[in-house]
């Protein structure tokens, strides 16, 4: 990963390769935002002009390139918009810090060292543009020529370096704001990868073994139940999505215990590391990115460790259901029955509704240690991508309150998300003649029936929460801000953000 200094040094007299600066959108033309003081003298205080007359506007995602001033050591200056200009003696928003960091970074792509000289106010400020830097560098290279050595995008390496003026190295705030931020975005950058990875290399048995690896590497203790240990226990969701595949499925425990806590937070990640649709085989077009669909369990194997490299006071336990859903003859059919963990059965009328077959196993296991509570993450529904489109996650929970502190916690990250309902009249629609409950219900709100499927197998008693992260999880669209293309890490920041919130009491 890109490496990362705080430095007071002023802009002129630092060696670098680029200087980074903000740019924003004021009411009358773009306007040089704080931090670039030093830059702006250097051009006689017009350097606003000079960024008009080249056709910056200060919008979002912008980026100039222009010559530095005579007397830089650096040779180069690169102006980020950061979107509208604030209100007067209002800070610019974290999101749009972390933003523009990261569309530098990914700019900045084959240079050794750049300082960045982005609006600092404060140590969150520090943060969110230190995330950006290190999200927005990412870049996937282990199935390219020289990967080892990172060298990717044209046989260019990411940025190596990023000095943080402003930031300074003795101050407490900020070198915890830094560590965070290094923690959160390198365990994020870990789900990218596991994301990316094709499925010949990782199936559940690979998965497992990586976060056996991730468990002796933080001190972490890891349970994996292969596909004996499942028969044993009853994992019919499980057992049945996985049976179809010579690859045989997976459920991995993943637990962080802090001695100073008193609450427990149980997350719970769908991974089907390929998803062909089993029997109910998806059509052409729709198999190509199916590697992504162990994008929750990614997540939720992300945020575990980051809790633990945080040392977060409060008990977080990770459930990993691995399962490969591939079409056979020894497949599940739709119109079979499966008994799940929790003894309840399941007429599964298409095998292409299979994440909440592994999810339901996973919850109840969950459930037994009745954790304070339950927040699954799975790339679930087709449904959820039609409302809310590719970049947001939808909510829903058996609590209202609990489902808006998740929202509000995924919007302060900045994941976008929207609460959605669980409407008591769509449940009817999963009754089936021969089980007791069906996976399919009425095809529209198919989103909300997933989610109704779910609830059913959640402790009495438990606070619950699901996010379908189906949009948001594989941008298959050209790179922006600080998202790659490919593997996201959605969600990992909104469940860090969730246990810190719950380590400090802030949830109740």
């Amino acid at each position: 990963m890109t490496a990362l200094t705080l430095s007071t040094a002023a802009a002129p007299g630092l060696r670098a390769d680029a200087i980074v600066i903000g740019v924003a959108k004021g009411s009358k033309g773009p306007v040089v935002a704080p931090g670039a003081e030093a830059v702006d003298q250097a051009y006689d205080g017009r350097l606003a002009g000079v960024l008009e007359t080249l056709g910056a506007s200060g919008a979002e995602g912008e980026v100039t390139k222009l010559p530095a001033p005579t007397g830089f050591k650096a040779p180069l200056v690169v102006a980020v918009g950061l979107g509208a200009e604030p209100e007067k003696d209002a800070a610019y928003d974290a999101e749009a810090l972390r933003k523009a960091a990261g569309v530098a970074a990914r700019t900045l792509t084959g240079v050794k060292k750049a300082a960045f000289a982005l609006p600092l106010t404060d140590a969150a400020a520090l943060g969110a543009i230190a995330e950006g830097v290190l999200l927005g560098a990412y870049a996937f290279t282990a199935y390219k020529e020289n990967g080892k050595d990172a060298k990717a995008r044209a046989g260019k390496a990411p940025l190596a370096e990023a000095a943080l003026l402003g930031g300074k190295p003795r101050d407490k705030e900020h070198k915890a704001a830094v560590e965070r931020a290094t923690a959160v975005t390198e365990e994020l950058n870990r789900a990218r990868d596991l994301i990316n990875m094709p499925p010949n290399d990782l199936d559940p048995a690979a998965f497992a073994a990586i976060a056996q690896a991730a468990a002796k590497e933080h001190g972490l203790k890891v349970q994996v139940l292969d596909e004996k240990a499942l028969e044993k226990g009853g994992y019919g969701g499980i057992l049945g999505v996985g049976k179809g595949s010579a690859s045989g499925p997976r459920l991995v425990k993943l637990s962080y215990t802090s001695s100073k806590a008193d609450k427990h937070l149980a997350f719970v990640g769908k991974g089907i590391t390929y998803d062909s649709g089993g029997i109910s085989l998806k059509p052409a077009g729709h198999n190509e990115t199916m590697k992504c669909d162990m994008s929750g369990a990614a997540a939720v194997f992300a945020a575990v460790v980051a809790a633990a490299r945080l040392g977060l006071e409060v008990n977080v336990t990770g459930w990993l259901a691995l399962a490969e859903n591939m079409p056979s003859g020894s497949a599940t059919r739709p119109g079979d029955v499966l008994r799940m963990y929790s003894g309840k059965t399941v007429e599964v009328l298409n095998t292409d509704a299979e994440g909440r077959l592994v999810l339901a196993d996973a919850l109840w296991a969950a459930s037994q240690e009745k954790p304070d509570a339950v927040v699954d993450v799975a790339t679930l529904t087709g449904a959820m991508v039609l409302a809310l489109g590719s970049r947001t996650f939808g909510i829903m929970a058996n609590d209202d309150s609990f489902r808006t502190a998740l929202h509000e916690a995924a919007e302060e990250v900045g994941e976008p998300a929207w609460p959605m309902p669980l409407p008591e009249h769509l449940r009817k629609g999963m009754d089936s003649p021969t089980a007791d409950i069906a996976n399919m219900g009425e095809r529209m709100g198919g989103g909300l029936v997933a989610g109704l499927f779910l609830r059913e197998f959640v402790g009495e008693g438990i606070t619950w929460a699901h996010l379908d992260i189906a949009g948001p999880a594989f941008n298959e669209g050209g790179p922006f801000g600080y998202t790659p293309k490919g593997g996201t890490g959605s969600a990992v920041r909104t469940l860090v953000r969730l246990a810190e919130l719950t380590a400090a009491g802030d949830l109740g």
